[in-house]
């Protein structure tokens, strides 16, 4: 080896040194990197199952208190009695039986004297008087007494007489509603420790209700009330949903045959055949702005408009939907335009490939395919519109209705509004449960829509 070779081989020696110290370097550095983002992406997965859980457990609270405040609403106080029609204070004549070629009229005169006569029959000693079988000294202290039972029963005891005269003279089991505050002292939402002058009930009456539950004549009951009766103010052990569940139900109909038609003939037209200009640019600008205003704004326009302007009634189902129907109308827009875009432009291509026309290819290839989409949009913009009370509020239909609605243009509450109402009552140890429990009704009106609306994707779904 001559002293060139020597020098050379001692030259390149510490370069493949230098190599591999830095082929090493290069391995520790891109294994610290590994590591690094395996770390940082197990810490994001982390976060986001922590965020996650966090919302749940909001989502559960939330579920759990009021389920454990509403459910007890559910069943309410009731008192089994032996009820005495007793004829000596029933005074009445016969029902009225319409004759032969008797005029409308005059028929219901007679009819409407007789009721009078019923109206002015003192129910209040039916109801005494089958207290004094389980309680003696009823008759002796009236007030106290009559105090167990709810005002109302005295009504319910008049419409069964006049549903069926001959149950005078008759005694009959019923189930008589007990006194709101008679059911808040049994399940124990009154401070018992209280002095009497901070009872809603006397001394007696509270003594009479604990001996009447232990003898089981008070147990607590389904409480068909609450879905049966519309609301009162002076039977509060009576107020029900009734009136308001039918309110809330003619509005979703109107908004279901007005906003739902009139939003998905608008997205096939500006989706499918209306010209790309200014104009139309501006109509989609103004819609997605519509989606985004909020619900009182909504119901500002539906008081000036239907209520100043067209006249219609106030606290009207008829207006409410109306007002429900175009804060829905944009959202039933979007939802539709989104599903139509989502169809493959292949589809409209073949249709017309083969000779159909536009209209044939939208309606006969296009829109089938989105009738998933369309109809899950459509449902939840109904859903949304079913828990809305900003916009309800303003126009009127937050006064007090005792009457169930027998048409859209009847006065009448919707579920959401009645939550409102009920929250502020005056006797808060029975209404805060009833609130829950309208809430839990509410609540599962919306679940049973959104639940709709993932079976109807899901059973109308079509894959490409």
């Amino acid at each position: 080896m001559t002293p060139s070779d020597s020098e050379q081989t001692k030259t390149q020696q510490p370069d493949l040194m230098d190599l591999a110290q830095k082929r090493d370097l290069m391995q520790q550095r891109v294994a610290a990197s590994l590591k690094r983002r395996h770390a940082s992406e197990k810490r994001f997965r982390l976060y986001g199952m922590a965020a996650v859980t966090v919302a749940l457990s909001f989502v559960a609270i939330l579920f759990i208190t009021i389920l454990s405040k509403g459910l007890p609403a559910f069943w309410q106080a009731t008192l089994t009695l032996d009820v005495y029609f007793d004829p000596e204070i029933i005074e009445i004549d016969e029902k009225p039986v319409r004759q032969p070629g008797e005029s409308d009229g005059a028929f219901q005169q007679r009819m409407l004297a007789w009721q009078t006569d019923l109206g002015f029959v003192n129910f209040n000693r039916i109801i005494l008087n089958s207290l004094a079988e389980v309680l003696p000294e009823a008759p002796r202290y009236q007030r106290d007494a009559m105090r167990l039972v709810t005002s109302g029963e005295r009504f319910g005891l008049r419409q069964l007489v006049e549903d069926n005269p001959a149950i005078v003279g008759q005694t009959l089991r019923l189930k008589l509603l007990a006194d709101a505050n008679v059911d808040v002292w049994l399940k124990g939402n009154i401070d018992r420790s209280l002095p009497d002058s901070q009872q809603q009930l006397s001394a007696r009456t509270r003594a009479w209700a604990d001996e009447l539950a232990e003898r089981g004549i008070i147990r607590n009951q389904f409480s068909t009330a609450l879905f049966m009766n519309a609301d009162s103010r002076s039977s509060l052990a009576s107020a029900g949903l009734a009136g308001a569940f039918m309110g809330s139900l003619m509005m979703m109909l109107i908004v279901m045959f007005l906003a739902v038609p009139v939003g998905v003939a608008s997205a096939i037209y500006l989706e499918e055949f209306a010209p790309k200009n200014r104009l139309t640019d501006l109509i989609e600008v103004n819609i997605n702005n519509l989606a985004a205003v909020p619900s009182i704004v909504f119901g500002l326009l539906g008081a000036s408009v239907f209520i100043l302007w067209f006249k219609l009634p106030l606290s009207a189902p008829i207006v409410g939907g109306l007002v429900l129907s175009l804060m829905t109308l944009p959202t039933v827009i979007i939802a539709t335009r989104s599903t139509l875009k989502a169809i493959p432009p292949s589809i409209r291509q073949a249709a017309l490939g083969i000779g159909a026309s536009k209209v044939q290819s939208v309606f006969h290839h296009v829109l089938p395919l989105a009738i998933p989409g369309i109809l899950t949009g459509s449902i939840l913009g109904v859903a949304q519109a079913l828990g809305e009370a900003a916009p309800l509020l303003l126009i009127g239909m937050s006064s007090f209705v005792a009457s169930v609605p027998g048409s859209p243009f009847d006065q009448s509450t919707a579920l959401p509004v009645q939550i409102y109402l009920w929250q502020g009552n005056e006797l808060r140890n029975f209404f805060e449960a009833r609130t829950s429990a309208a809430i839990i009704v509410l609540l599962a009106l919306m679940i049973s829509l959104n639940a709709l609306a993932i079976w109807l994707r899901r059973h109308f779904e079509t894959r490409w």
